[in-house]
């Protein structure tokens, strides 16, 4: 798959529609068996995008973020079935992405037993090699403040600040109460001023 502009659906083989199910519509036509490939073909076209710009805020690498989002949507495959509905569908396929995204981060660090400030600095080598990620001086400095920050404070700023999710949808996805969720987001926009002051 190439890497494309995120404004585009990144997958060549699913290009973006704009008339896709509501998620209630798709998951009825998943559970028939006649129309399964069909539903699930719609939903990877819904959220493939967001999904891959979730995980690639993370991991950097687009190589890294396309395969993740693979295994996402394989898991989604093979569990949809189980969804209970119990909340809303994209909250859950986000849950598994970002589960997803801290056990490669964390396999990463354990895998090269590299310390924390190794990985950080890989990272920001890859930030400033990847147009679609550094933007302008003042985006670069602002991603590499970002990737100061642990990986779950990290996650929580960018769901927050570029996915512009409400705290009671990211209290769903990462199963962390809002109160702490808002004092994690504070804390990392202090962090990341007092970065980009150093910087």
């Amino acid at each position: 798959m190439k890497e494309k502009n995120s404004k585009y659906c990144y997958s060549q083989h699913l290009p973006c529609s704009r008339h896709t199910l509501e998620d209630k519509e798709l998951l009825e036509k998943f559970a028939q068996p006649e129309s399964r490939n069909m539903a699930f073909n719609q939903l990877v076209r819904k959220y493939q995008e967001k999904i891959y710009w979730h995980i690639r805020k993370m991991v950097i690498d687009h190589d890294d973020a396309d395969d993740l989002t693979q295994d996402v949507f394989l898991k989604v495959w093979k569990n949809l079935d189980n969804f209970r509905q119990d909340s809303q569908l994209y909250t859950w396929v986000y849950r598994i992405a970002t589960n997803e995204c801290l056990s490669f981060l964390s396999s990463k660090k354990r895998k090269f037993f590299l310390p924390l400030n190794d990985v950080t600095a890989e990272l920001m080598e890859k930030v400033e090699s990847s147009p679609e990620l550094a933007g302008d001086e003042v985006q670069q400095k602002l991603q590499k403040a970002i990737l100061r920050l642990p990986d779950k404070q990290r996650l929580v700023f960018n769901m927050k600040y570029f996915d512009e999710m409400k705290y009671e949808e990211m209290s769903d996805i990462l199963g962390t109460s809002v109160g702490a969720l808002k004092a994690s987001y504070h804390i990392a926009v202090k962090k990341i001023e007092e970065f980009l002051k150093e910087d």
